[in-house]
C-alpha cells in the first residue's frame, strides 16, 4: 500500500514538474516578413512612458525574420529597422505565434494570431477621431488591457480627476495589477497631490549652471511654476505672455520657475536665450521622465500651478488672458 502511494505521489508531483515546465515555455513567436528591404536588422521596441525603447533585435535574411521569447503581459510594443526610430510601427504583444508582414516605408503592418492586437488594429486608426466613445470601447473590452493602453497614451492628457476615477472603475478585476491599470492608478494618485488647495510638492532639480534649486526656496512670494520644452509649439507660443506677466509683476512679491522638458542642452538654452525667460529654468533633461513633471503628473505641456506664498495651489493651468486676470486679482 505505501508503495502505490508513493507511486502516486511520484506520479503527481511529475505531473506538476511537466505542468510548469510547459507553463515556463510558453511564449511568444513572431514570424515576419518585411517588403522594403531583403537584409539588415530590425528592432522590437516596447512603448514605455511617451517613447518607445529597444528591447530586442533580429536578423533580416531574404526579407524575412524571427522573435521568441516571453511577455509577462500583452503590452504595445513596434518594429522598426532602423535603432533610433521613436515612431516605430505599433501592434500589442503577447504570448501567441504571431505571423508578421511590414512594410516601413508605406507604414504598413498586418499582422495575424493576436487576439489583443485584432481589438488594438481595429481602434488605433480612429481612436482619437471626434466623437469617438472611451466608455463604449472599455465596455466592450473590460478586461483587455488594449483599453487601458489607450486610456494612458490617447485619453489621460485630457481627463481631469473625478473622470480618470470613474475611468478606472469601469475595467474589469482581471486587469489589477497590470501595466497600464497601475499607471492610471499612479496618475490617480499623483493627481490627487495636486489639485487647487494642495501644498505643492516640493522637489529639487540643477538650473542652467548646474545648481540645484528647491521650489521650497521660492516659499513667501507667488511661483508660477511652469513646464514647458524647446520642442513643444505650444509653449514657445506661450512664453511671451509669460513674459509680459514676469515683467508686470516681478517686483509684487511675484517669481517664476520654469521646468523644461527638453533631452538636449544645448536647444533648452538656446530657446531660454532666444524667447527671453529671464527667471530661474531648471531641467533634469529627462524629457517626460522628468522627476518634477512625474511628482506633478504632467500629461501635457505647456502646464503651469500658481502657488501662494504659503506653499498652496491657487489656480491650475492659466494661459494667455486668464493668467493676468489670476495675478491682477493677487497682486493688485
Amino acid at each position: 500500500m505505501k508503495q502505490i502511494v508513493r507511486t502516486m505521489w511520484g506520479a503527481v508531483l511529475a505531473l506538476v514538474v511537466l505542468t510548469a515546465c510547459t507553463e515556463e515555455k510558453k511564449g511568444y513567436t513572431i514570424n515576419g516578413e518585411i517588403a522594403d528591404i531583403q537584409d539588415g536588422m530590425v528592432y522590437l521596441k516596447k512603448y514605455v512612458e511617451k517613447t518607445f525603447v529597444d528591447v530586442d533585435s533580429a536578423v533580416v535574411a531574404n526579407g524575412k525574420f524571427k522573435f521568441e521569447g516571453v511577455a509577462s503581459e500583452a503590452l504595445a510594443h513596434g518594429l522598426s529597422t532602423r535603432k533610433e526610430s521613436r515612431r516605430p510601427l505599433v501592434f500589442f504583444l503577447d504570448n501567441d505565434a504571431m505571423t508578421v508582414s511590414m512594410n516601413e516605408a508605406e507604414k504598413q503592418l498586418t499582422i495575424t494570431g493576436s487576439p489583443a492586437n485584432d481589438i488594438y488594429l481595429a481602434n488605433a486608426p480612429v481612436v482619437r477621431s471626434k466623437g469617438y466613445s472611451l466608455d463604449s470601447l472599455i465596455a466592450a473590452h473590460p478586461a483587455s488591457p488594449v483599453a487601458a493602453y489607450f486610456v494612458v497614451k490617447d485619453f489621460a492628457y485630457k481627463l481631469d480627476l473625478e473622470a480618470m476615477k470613474a475611468v478606472r472603475a469601469k475595467f474589469d478585476a482581471s486587469l489589477d495589477g497590470t501595466s497600464y491599470i497601475q499607471q492610471i492608478e499612479s496618475m490617480i494618485a499623483r493627481m490627487e497631490k495636486v489639485q487647487v488647495g494642495s501644498e505643492a510638492p516640493d522637489f529639487t532639480l540643477p538650473d542652467v549652471e548646474g545648481n540645484p534649486v528647491s521650489l521650497s526656496s521660492f516659499r513667501g512670494k507667488y511661483v508660477l511654476l511652469d513646464f514647458w520644452a524647446s520642442w513643444c509649439p505650444d509653449c514657445r507660443k506661450e512664453n511671451p505672455n509669460i513674459v509680459a506677466a514676469w515683467e508686470k509683476y516681478q517686483n509684487k512679491n511675484f517669481a517664476v520657475l520654469g521646468v523644461s522638458l527638453d533631452r538636449n542642452r544645448e536647444q533648452w538654452l538656446a530657446a531660454i536665450e532666444k524667447d527671453n525667460l529671464t527667471w530661474t529654468q531648471v531641467s533634469d533633461l529627462k524629457f517626460w521622465s522628468s522627476d518634477a513633471a512625474v511628482l506633478y503628473c504632467i500629461r501635457w505641456i505647456p502646464m503651469s500651478f500658481l502657488i501662494d506664498p504659503e506653499g498652496k495651489i491657487v489656480a491650475v493651468g492659466l494661459e494667455g488672458e486668464a493668467l493676468h486676470n489670476k495675478l491682477e486679482e493677487l497682486l493688485k
